[in-house]
């Protein structure tokens, strides 16, 4: 089956669930859970996720294994700053499993550190 705008969308909704209720249920926390789409200022795909300082934004692809690193970084960083998020990061899809645990997750070296206990700087992306 050709992929087509319905079927990538139906794809990408399909991740974001499951990354979601993973989380979930990983880090024991029910406030974790798919947000509802807002169109311009966007604030990210899950919600609910948080660090010492602050929230974590997650935007989440699938784009069948590729890999946009700069752009979706940036989208990322954008919706983080929408939420006055601490960080943002992304959630994307690996070719060859479904396991919601083995996922790829893509960030700043920035993001990164302020995951294991840097301040952010400026409250945030």
């Amino acid at each position: 089956m050709t992929r087509n705008r319905a079927s990538a969308k139906k794809a990408g909704s399909s991740f974001e669930r499951a990354q979601a209720d993973w989380l979930a249920e990983r880090l024991d926390d029910e406030r974790i859970d798919r947000r509802v789409k807002r169109g311009l200022g966007d604030r990210g795909d899950i919600a609910g996720v948080r660090i010492p300082s602050g929230r974590v934004v997650i935007e989440v692809k699938d784009y069948g294994g590729r890999i946009l690193a700069a752009e979706w970084i940036a989208e990322a960083h954008t919706e983080a700053a929408n939420d006055d998020a601490a960080v943002g990061v992304v959630m994307a899809k690996r070719r060859g499993t479904t396991d919601p645990s083995k996922q790829w997750v893509l960030m700043t070296v920035d993001d990164f550190a302020i995951l294991i206990g840097a301040e952010p700087r400026n409250g945030g992306v």
